[in-house]
């Protein structure tokens, strides 16, 4: 007499029960997801608890394990379509799993695995071998979790009211993620997973006194170990965010530091030859000068005469002219007073961009070493691009005035050519009337020569003037002669790109016969694959045999693969049916044909043992 003290759980299974009772009066497949559910929560909450109990890695033949795996092929089964296939009517698991490599490229790794091991032969097989790989990888809740958002392609494979369409799938994958805690090492290659039976084991899952004691403590544990796992794996998670976006802005601030870099080489180059062009500019004034000088001691002292009477004469509008004169050389002075002042400003901003610049180096090290102070430095690193940015503005805006400043004193140079042409028909004048004007020069020779003294340096101040406008303008030329180059060069790429273009058009014509070509050529393939067909009806009439239709094919015969475009279909002239190259490369006479014809890999074999039995 045994005595079994088993005893079933009132929380879990008790209430599961009454769901399911009440369930079965609504609808049978309800009912059927409410099973699978319940199923897949205590295979899944047994297998975390007993691996972490067992504190290994875990194998094939590990009794969770495999009852995991038969549980997840129910769940995956629930609700598949029955197609037709060649051998009849059948459910195929692996449709929907092969479906995951085209959602996800991670997964063509496991279903070529898959594909190339070679002791599977059926697709259920294959699906098991898939779910194994994925547990491997961590990542089966993610694979399932793809294919779940794609209810489109699963109503291909599942009825409307299966597991992997309703709301009982989300929550079966929500349930795997919490596989990802479980190390196991499963070999594929040695299981017989072809002709496995999956049946549920409900024994596991039934608990004793002692049992419950013991879950409880497990219970704490695991819930102990997965809140710790999770928080590391959230640190990690804003760790990671938080180097890739300190990264990010370092790589930002090295871009913006070679852009200010080479700016500042830029200006610097502007700011030598600026020098040089001052330097040029004074050593021309001095000669200018002295040439001024010479031409006005010639005029004061051969015609002083003839001067002195025109300028009694013209004394008043020479007044007002030199008035004039007077007040524009003031003006001039002050435009060239604040040219100069804007250099000093400019000159003292680059060196604020260097001294800047190498703050800027000196941060950017630091920053490499510490990760901690980097966005305090970051924050000021931005504030002085900004201020730089502001400054390289400014700066952009006083040149635009110099520009326009440049333009004025053209036209003031201009006016002061006029003024010059009409004092020189002046003194010719005044030289015509030097004789009658001897006797006056005497009496007016004090006042005349302070009058000279200042119009003389008003003269060289003009002069100097006059040099400075003339240096502009050729710096202005020079300026108009380096955009026509440009634009010369915008003008080559321009004839560049039409040729391309004209290369382009030729292509496309190209390709367009090339398509014609192809069209005509499938045509032509088409209509030599219906007279093959007539033939092979004709060959069953006289042979006996059925020739199968190409339709009617999808994989070889032999070898079950998949016929695609590189992987054509044959007829067997004997047997009529449908085969790969590599399992129909055999040709024998056959009595319909005289001549060798192709046979498949087992009529070869037929052929030849009735040849030699016939010779014997």
């Amino acid at each position: 007499n045994i005595q079994i003290n088993w005893k079933w759980e009132p929380t879990d299974i008790s209430r599961n029960l009454w769901a399911l009772c009440l369930s079965a009066f609504r609808d049978p497949m309800a009912m059927e997801r409410a099973n699978l559910l319940n199923m897949a929560k205590l295979s899944i909450k047994g297998l975390i608890e007993s691996a972490l109990s067992f504190g290994r890695t875990l194998d094939s033949d590990y009794p969770p394990l495999q009852q995991f795996f038969v549980v997840m092929e129910h769940c995956l089964k629930h609700g598949l379509k029955v197609k037709k296939s060649f051998l009849g009517y059948n459910k195929s698991l692996w449709g929907p799993l092969e479906m995951v490599e085209k959602l996800c490229p991670e997964a063509g790794e496991i279903a070529a695995s898959v594909r190339d091991l070679p002791g599977l032969k059926t697709p259920l097989g294959r699906a098991r071998a898939w779910l194994r790989l994925a547990l491997m990888q961590k990542k089966l809740a993610d694979y399932l979790r793809l294919l779940i958002t794609r209810k489109d392609t699963l109503s291909e494979f599942y009825e409307n009211s299966a597991v992997m369409l309703e709301e009982e799938g989300a929550v079966i994958v929500g349930l795997l993620v919490g596989l990802n805690v479980i190390d196991a090492n499963l070999c594929v290659k040695g299981e017989d997973l072809d002709t496995q039976v999956g049946v549920i084991d409900f024994s596991m899952y039934l608990k004793n006194d002692i049992d419950d004691y013991r879950s409880e403590e497990r219970n704490g544990q695991i819930a102990a170990i997965l809140d710790q796992k999770n928080y590391v794996e959230e640190l990690n998670r804003q760790l990671n965010s938080t180097v890739q976006g300190l990264q990010g802005r370092v790589e930002s601030l090295e871009k913006s530091n070679s852009k200010l870099i080479e700016e500042l080489a830029i200006a610097k180059n502007n700011i030598i030859k600026l020098q040089e062009e001052n330097h040029q500019l004074r050593t021309e004034n001095s000669v200018i000068l002295m040439k001024a000088q010479q031409r006005l001691e010639v005029l004061l002292y051969g015609d002083l005469n003839c001067e002195l009477d025109t300028y009694k004469q013209s004394r008043q509008g020479l007044d007002e002219m030199y008035n004039e004169a007077r007040r524009q050389l003031k003006e001039e002075c002050q435009l060239r007073q604040d040219v100069e002042n804007e250099l000093v400003v400019h000159v003292s901003m680059k060196q604020e961009m260097e001294m800047a610049m190498k703050l800027l180096e000196k941060d950017i090290h630091e920053k490499q070493d510490t990760l901690i102070g980097l966005r305090h430095q970051l924050d000021e690193v931005k504030a002085i691009n900004v201020e730089m940015y502001q400054k390289m503005q400014s700066s952009d805006d006083n040149m635009r005035q110099k520009n326009d400043m440049i333009a004025r004193l053209e036209e003031k140079t201009n006016q002061i050519t006029a003024t010059m042409k009409q004092l020189e028909q002046r003194l010719q004048d005044a030289e015509r009337e030097r004789a009658s004007a001897e006797d006056g020069v005497r009496k007016f020779k004090q006042d005349f020569t302070n009058k000279a003294d200042s119009l003389q340096k008003q003269i060289a101040q003009r002069e100097k003037q006059m040099m400075q406008l003339e240096t502009d303008l050729k710096i202005e030329r020079d300026w108009r002669q380096t955009l026509q180059n440009e634009l010369e060069r915008e003008r080559e790429t321009i004839a560049q790109l039409t040729a391309e273009a004209q290369q382009i058009n030729g292509l496309k014509k190209e390709f367009h016969r090339l398509q014609d070509e192809n069209t005509q050529l499938k045509g032509i393939c088409e209509e030599q694959e219906q007279a093959l067909e007539e033939l092979g009806c004709k060959l069953s009439e006289y042979g006996g045999q059925v020739w199968l239709k190409d339709k009617d094919a999808t994989h070889c015969k032999l070898c079950e693969k998949e016929f695609s475009i590189s992987r054509r279909k044959h007829h067997c002239r004997n047997c009529g049916e449908i085969f790969c190259n590599s399992c129909s490369d055999n040709e024998l006479p056959l009595p319909a044909s005289p001549k060798p014809v192709r046979v498949c890999d087992t009529c070869h074999a037929l052929l030849l043992q009735r040849c030699s039995s016939n010779a014997t």
